[in-house]
Protein backbone atom coordinates (compact mmCIF):
# COMPACT_ATOMS: atom_id res chain seq x y z
CA UNK A 1 0.00 0.00 0.00
CA UNK A 2 0.85 3.83 -0.95
CA UNK A 3 0.66 6.28 1.28
CA UNK A 4 1.26 10.24 0.46
CA UNK A 5 1.69 13.08 3.12
CA UNK A 6 2.39 16.58 3.02
CA UNK A 7 4.28 17.95 6.55
CA UNK A 8 4.68 22.01 7.42
CA UNK A 9 7.51 21.83 9.89
CA UNK A 10 7.50 24.99 12.52
CA UNK A 11 10.56 25.74 15.06
CA UNK A 12 14.44 26.51 14.39
CA UNK A 13 14.47 24.55 11.04
CA UNK A 14 16.34 26.54 8.18
CA UNK A 15 19.87 26.98 7.67
CA UNK A 16 20.57 23.75 9.64
CA UNK A 17 20.64 21.18 7.01
CA UNK A 18 17.16 20.30 7.76
CA UNK A 19 16.18 19.86 4.27
CA UNK A 20 19.55 17.52 3.39
CA UNK A 21 18.84 15.92 6.33
CA UNK A 22 14.91 14.59 5.01
CA UNK A 23 16.38 14.63 1.35
CA UNK A 24 19.19 11.61 2.99
CA UNK A 25 16.55 10.03 5.13
CA UNK A 26 14.09 9.60 2.07
CA UNK A 27 16.90 7.97 -0.33
CA UNK A 28 17.64 5.60 2.18
CA UNK A 29 14.04 4.31 2.79
CA UNK A 30 13.08 4.91 -1.40
CA UNK A 31 10.02 7.63 -0.38
CA UNK A 32 9.58 10.17 -3.11
CA UNK A 33 8.54 13.77 -2.99
CA UNK A 34 10.20 17.01 -2.27
CA UNK A 35 11.36 19.31 0.57
CA UNK A 36 11.65 22.74 0.73
CA UNK A 37 11.75 26.06 2.92
CA UNK A 38 9.11 28.27 2.74
CA UNK A 39 8.90 32.09 3.30
CA UNK A 40 7.50 32.11 6.85
CA UNK A 41 10.21 29.94 8.45
CA UNK A 42 8.49 26.41 7.95
CA UNK A 43 9.66 23.48 5.94
CA UNK A 44 7.15 22.32 3.27
CA UNK A 45 7.91 18.47 3.19
CA UNK A 46 5.77 16.38 0.37
CA UNK A 47 6.53 12.34 1.16
CA UNK A 48 5.37 9.35 -0.73
CA UNK A 49 5.88 5.79 -1.23
CA UNK A 50 4.86 2.46 1.07
CA UNK A 51 2.88 3.42 4.23
CA UNK A 52 6.07 2.14 6.90
CA UNK A 53 8.78 4.32 4.76
CA UNK A 54 6.67 7.55 5.00
CA UNK A 55 5.39 6.66 8.80
CA UNK A 56 9.53 6.42 9.31
CA UNK A 57 9.91 9.83 7.41
CA UNK A 58 7.29 11.34 9.47
CA UNK A 59 8.86 10.32 12.66
CA UNK A 60 12.52 11.79 11.40
CA UNK A 61 10.89 15.07 10.81
CA UNK A 62 9.89 15.23 14.15
CA UNK A 63 13.24 14.86 15.11
CA UNK A 64 15.03 16.87 12.54
CA UNK A 65 18.77 16.61 12.65
CA UNK A 66 21.07 17.26 15.25
CA UNK A 67 20.87 21.66 15.93
CA UNK A 68 17.08 21.79 14.53
CA UNK A 69 14.72 22.83 17.13
CA UNK A 70 11.34 21.32 15.65
CA UNK A 71 7.90 22.78 17.46
CA UNK A 72 5.17 21.44 15.11
CA UNK A 73 4.55 19.07 12.74
CA UNK A 74 1.14 19.83 10.95
CA UNK A 75 0.59 16.61 8.19
CA UNK A 76 -2.11 16.63 5.87
CA UNK A 77 -3.06 13.59 3.93
CA UNK A 78 -2.31 13.82 -0.09
CA UNK A 79 -3.38 12.55 -3.13
CA UNK A 80 -0.73 10.12 -4.40
CA UNK A 81 1.02 11.92 -7.23
CA UNK A 82 3.52 9.12 -8.49
CA UNK A 83 6.99 11.33 -8.29
CA UNK A 84 10.10 9.46 -9.41
CA UNK A 85 12.65 10.99 -7.48
CA UNK A 86 13.40 13.13 -4.13
CA UNK A 87 14.24 17.26 -4.47
CA UNK A 88 15.30 19.78 -2.85
CA UNK A 89 13.63 22.69 -3.95
CA UNK A 90 14.18 26.47 -4.22
CA UNK A 91 11.50 28.95 -3.85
Amino acid sequence: MKKSVRLYIEGIVQGLFFRSFIKENAERYNVKGFVRNLEDGRVEVFLEGGIDDVNKMIELSKKGPKHSQVKKVQLKPERFQDFKSFKILHI
